[in-house]
């Protein structure tokens, strides 16, 4: 069994076996598999070869080394070429090569970190694999100031994508010259060519007005790759692209550069793997990272949040920023990026108490919420806070960030109507909905000051993607300062033997459904009102027993009635459990501008509307 030369040397002529190697096997894996993209991953090959061998510095059997460079593979439909990197770094055997897309294997289509240590983030959706870098990048250089680099293998395609260039703008802008970005120029798309095809200057251009030092090369040439990414570690103040000229399909003549094969196994795998040399069964050595350690205080003190008295106004918002700002004077791994909006969602507040542990990402939300992710996976609890409505462009990067099982903390804040005249582009309305349906989610709604900080808080220490939604008025301060607000549960802040039906709310319907029940009451008319600040998970056991004891839900959110606190509370019955009688106040049509109190009444989910809909409802409750 042959090694590399990890370092010095000559190394040409291994180069090249090992990039032979590594195209027999993503031949071999995606025949195996019956599925896959081998023409994509052979067309990389000496990109991979060239980068293992010499310039990746990682200890395999530490994923988790402070040291280890981060590789991503933005261009994650190459993963056989991946997958067949493991196998020549050890990590992984022949046998396991080829369970390739089968159930239960490891190997999935497209890679993702919760089945793999080695992979740093899940990628398939193209664009994000640099934005994500740019985080990891940015942790690098400005928190942990370990000297890791971060290698990102784009593909061509992926280029169109807005995200890509949000990446590179704030790539450049913070001077992150640990981040390369090697870009497999291989013409070819799924459905035929690329935008600019074989234009390595059209590229080139592009990368050097966003501020990038840029190097092209011939990506079949293994030599020419080895110096560009020496010229790449060598570059201060800047991050490099390599551009490099590839053939898709390279080694096997029926399928260099030919359209129609994307995304399918080699026509005649067995003629094609003879033709590139049968298998090989070299192994490389991976040059180990340096020492490094994360002098990182997680708990540096005591946690004192803001106290706030019984009767006060104070809008969520600013309860955000000023716990945040106490959370991350309690812990040093707490850090806070914002969309260019901190003065609106409060962020700028711990900005001001932790500088140097402040990202401002400016109006480009998929970034926001990759360098998120790209934090996280480096260990650091982010908190990302822009309006709830812009948090919407980002939706595909959060979804990704839950397939790779991150940890990251998201807050929108100028939810719903209430925010009153800036009009509907402004408005979060679909925020909870959307949130809700990521796999592992959590969604807080708080109505006041003391839930948003306890909350806020609280999230620091979950799992998966955790939103929080603030408002932008100033509500009423409800809870005393040693009130507890468990994740999945919620608040009854009215009840009574009699009641005839119970009003479910969040956020700034709390209010108004409080203010209906006074109304209510003088009337003769008592009903229960839920504070549901944990719209996921949804606490079933008062729900159900609301349900069971007032005989009728009515659900009041500003927010659209599809995905929203409404179908939440339904969800707490759809184990099978006798579903109540459930009508919903919720925002439709478009609203318009208006006073917060205007539009709260225009919507139906004011405290009149809530009264008004008790009163028929009571009409036909069957108690």
């Amino acid at each position: 069994m042959t090694e590399t030369t990890p370092r010095g040397g000559p190394a040409p002529d291994q180069f090249r076996e090992l990039a032979r190697q590594l195209r027999v096997d993503s031949v071999r894996a995606a025949a195996a598999a019956g599925s896959g993209h081998p023409t994509s991953s052979l067309s990389a090959a000496d990109l991979m070869a060239v980068l293992l061998a010499r310039h990746l510095q990682y200890d395999f059997q530490r994923p988790d080394h402070p040291g280890n460079d981060r590789f991503i593979l933005s261009k994650g439909h190459a993963s056989p070429l991946l997958y067949a990197a493991y196998k020549a770094a050890g990590a992984l055997d022949d046998e396991e090569l080829l369970t390739f897309r089968k159930q239960g294997s490891r190997l999935e289509g497209h890679p993702t970190p919760r089945r793999l240590p080695w992979v740093e983030v899940a990628t398939g959706s193209l664009g994000q694999g640099l934005a994500v870098g740019v985080g990891m990048a940015l942790s690098g250089k400005r928190l942990d100031r370990i000297p890791y680099r971060v290698w990102v293998l784009c593909g061509d395609g992926e280029l169109a994508e807005g995200a890509v260039w949000e990446a590179a703008e704030h790539a450049a802008y913070e001077h992150l010259d640990n981040l390369t970005a090697l870009v497999d120029v291989n013409r070819l798309g799924q459905r035929g060519p690329t935008r600019h095809e074989w234009d390595l200057d059209a590229y080139a251009r592009r990368l050097k007005a966003f501020g990038w030092h840029v190097v092209a090369v011939d990506g079949h040439d293994v030599e020419d790759v080895d110096r560009a990414l020496h010229e790449a570690r060598s570059t201060a103040g800047q991050p490099t692209a390599v551009l490099a000229r590839t053939v898709k399909g390279k080694g096997v003549a029926s399928a260099e550069d030919r359209e129609g094969l994307h995304g399918k196994p080699l026509p005649d795998a067995d003629a094609a793997i003879a033709e590139l040399g049968g298998p090989g069964r070299l192994r490389v050595t991976v040059q180990a990272p340096p020492a490094a350690r994360v002098l990182r205080a997680t708990r540096s003190g005591h946690l004192e949040l803001p106290r706030y008295e019984r009767g006060a106004e104070v809008a969520t918002r600013d309860a955000f920023g000023q716990a945040l700002a106490a959370l991350g004077t309690a812990r040093g791994d707490v850090v806070a990026l914002d969309g260019e909006v901190g003065d609106s969602t409060r962020a700028e507040l711990f900005a001001k108490e932790h500088p140097e542990r402040y990202f401002e990402c400016y109006i480009a939300e998929q970034q926001l919420v990759a360098a998120a992710v790209g934090l996280a996976r480096r260990g650091w609890v982010p908190y990302a806070a822009t309006f709830a409505a812009f948090l919407t462009r980002a939706h595909d990067v959060v979804r990704m960030a839950a397939v790779s099982g991150a940890d990251l903390n998201l807050v929108g804040s100028h939810a719903g109507v209430a925010i009153g005249q800036d009009g509907p582009s402004q408005m979060g309305l679909e925020d909870l909905a959307m949130f809700r349906a990521v796999p592992d989610s959590t969604v807080l709604y708080p109505c006041d000051a003391p839930q948003t900080a306890r909350l806020v808080a609280a999230m620091a220490d979950l799992d998966g993607v955790r939103y929080l939604r603030t408002t932008r008025g100033a509500t009423p301060v409800l809870y005393g300062p040693g009130e507890e607000f468990p994740v999945g549960g919620s608040k009854v802040l009215r009840s009574s033997g009699a009641d005839r039906l119970t009003v479910v709310a969040a956020g700034v319907t709390v209010h108004e459904a409080l203010a209906a029940a006074a109304a209510l009451d003088r009337e003769g008319v008592p009903v229960r009102v839920v504070d549901l600040y944990s719209v996921k998970p949804v606490d079933r056991r008062t729900l159900r027993a609301a349900a069971e004891q007032t005989g009728c839900l009515l659900t009041v959110e500003d927010h659209r009635q599809e995905g929203g606190i409404g179908d939440a509370v339904l969800d707490a019955f759809s184990d099978g459990s006798p579903v109540p009688r459930l009508v919903r106040l919720a925002v439709t049509g478009v609203p318009g501008s208006a006073s917060p109190a205007e539009q709260l009444r225009a919507a139906g989910i004011d405290a009149e509307s809530i009264a008004a809909a008790v009163r028929l409802l009571v009409e036909h409750v069957v108690r």
